[in-house]
């Protein structure tokens, strides 16, 4: 009794094709008790996939791993086409089977890989099949580019639009938030790092639901050019018809643009700014120098409740200095008659700022002492790292291990490839272990004591000049037109007032 397994394949799932599908598997089926000697094992069929690669048909797959299993001897299918329109697919497919024992009867073309001639006359009609795929793809290509040029998008729903039959539709909750990301980083100055700690601190979800931003997320949404209301297509392309993996389009194929395609949820003048500020901000972070400013977003107008934002002044000896204004203010002017505008007139500057912040320091009723020794005796005690005979342990637990790898090795247990990822792991281990080790050396461990004692000090005590620290301690400013200013640290309830430090 001789198994034999068929398999069919419809490249889409319309109607017809579905009709065409079940057909197939009833002539398969058939076809086989037509024949007494025969039993049919399984029927595979693959519905609505590719026929240009192999890997991506699972029923394809299973089919082929069952005839390493040796449950079947022969595979029927109605033509080559079907099989496979990859040659090198088809060619190295039937190669394997034929090695394992098992035939493939092309019925329609009339070949038998068990005939002499067989691969000659596959290969033929492989190609065929083949070229057939490459004409088809480029048809597709070139209606889907005819349909781009006439604003047709292939493009799916984002944050602030909805994609539905090739249009793009406003969606209203999504423009706002649209809206309010441009708007903090172009007029409030904020860094992407920021805006996406505060939306993810508020508990507002991306477009897929998930609660984490990170700032390559801002950055691809200040980047689209949709929100302005253009269409830019054909940014990622399909080099290769067979695998259909796609690539990004660095000029390889021209890009279809339309400019004003739909409703924007930007205005041009805010999309060319934030443009140019992340081209800027870009060139700086390349320097080696942040755009990002230790008190961005932590200072308010008193008077219109907008950010502040930083403007640099170049004075007439070339020394530059940092000036907070109000954001409404610097945008859209100080005059009453303009509606948007604010009319607080006050600038703040950072070094004034800066010095607040340390007077607030020294002005708390804190026995900086007795903080002082607590810290220090924190930082001595060894609770917190390993002791050195536990870490000398480990290092000598870890190179018996590396040694034991060698012995699996050479007895045939594992191979060399295992060998080298076992290794590689157990030396990254030793390598941490001894770093610690390192770190726990008296003399070592003494400096580090000392250097985070001084920085302890310079904090309690307002001497601390660092950005990481204005950036962490400094919880809101808020400046009011009558020169008075309030400042909140964070983690203290007490608010601490100012006058006469703005200009």
């Amino acid at each position: 009794m001789t198994y034999v397994a068929s398999y069919c394949r419809v490249s889409t799932d319309k109607e017809d094709q579905a009709n065409s599908f079940a057909a197939q598997q009833r002539y398969f089926t058939q076809y086989i008790s037509a024949h007494p000697q025969w039993q049919l094992y399984a029927v595979y069929a693959d519905q609505g996939i590719t026929g240009t690669s192999a890997r991506k048909r699972p029923q394809f797959q299973n089919m082929i791993r069952d005839a390493q299993e040796g449950k079947f001897q022969l595979i029927l299918t109605k033509e080559v086409s079907r099989f496979s329109r990859n040659l090198l697919d088809t060619i190295a497919y039937t190669r394997t089977l034929k090695a394992l024992g098992v035939s493939v009867v092309f019925l329609t073309d009339g070949i038998n890989t068990q005939d002499p001639d067989a691969e000659l006359r596959l290969s033929i009609m492989a190609s065929i099949a083949q070229e057939e795929s490459r004409k088809i793809s480029a048809r597709v290509k070139w209606g889907q580019a005819r349909q781009m040029e006439k604003g047709v998008v292939f493009g799916r729903s984002m944050l602030g639009y909805d994609v539905t039959g090739g249009k793009v539709v406003v969606n209203p909750a999504g423009a706002k938030l649209v809206q309010r990301i441009f708007h903090m980083y172009g007029v409030e100055q904020l860094g992407t790092t920021q805006i996406a700690r505060i939306l993810q601190q508020e508990g507002i979800l991306t477009r897929s639901g998930n609660p984490y931003w990170s700032p390559g997320t801002i950055v691809k949404i200040l980047k689209n050019e949709k929100y302005v209301g253009d269409l830019v297509q054909k940014k990622s392309y399909t080099p290769d018809y067979l695998t259909h993996q796609k690539k990004a389009n660095h000029g390889d194929e021209p890009l279809i643009s339309i400019a004003n395609h739909h409703t924007p949820i930007i205005s041009r003048e805010l999309w060319e700014h934030v443009q140019k500020e992340l081209k800027l901000r870009s060139k700086m972070s390349q320097g080696g120098h942040s755009v990002c400013h230790a008190l961005s977003g932590k200072i308010r107008c008193g008077a219109c409740g907008s950010a502040f934002v930083a403007r640099q002044k170049r004075s007439s000896n070339g020394r530059i200095s940092l000036r907070w204004g109000c954001s409404k203010a610097v945008r859209f002017g100080s005059s009453p008659a303009h509606d948007e505008g604010c009319s607080i007139g006050r600038l703040l500057r950072d070094d004034d700022a800066k010095h607040m912040v340390c007077q607030a320091l020294t002005a708390l009723d804190l026995d900086r002492e007795a903080l002082l020794a607590e810290l220090t005796s924190y930082l001595g005690e060894d609770a917190e790292y390993p002791s050195q005979t536990k870490l000398e342990g480990e290092s000598a637990h870890l190179r018996q291990k590396k040694e034991a790898v060698m012995d699996a090795y050479f007895s045939g247990h594992i191979t060399v490839q295992e060998m080298q990822e076992m290794k590689a792991r157990y030396q990254r281990e030793l390598d941490f272990v001894h770093a610690q080790l390192q770190q726990n050396l008296p003399a070592t461990r003494h400096v580090r004591v000392q250097k985070a004692t001084q920085t302890a000090s310079s904090i309690l005590y307002g001497k601390m000049e660092s950005e990481v620290f204005f950036k962490t301690l400094v919880e809101q400013i808020t400046v009011f037109p009558d020169r008075h200013l309030e400042l909140e640290l964070c983690g203290l309830p007490q608010i601490f007032h100012f006058r006469d430090e703005i200009g």
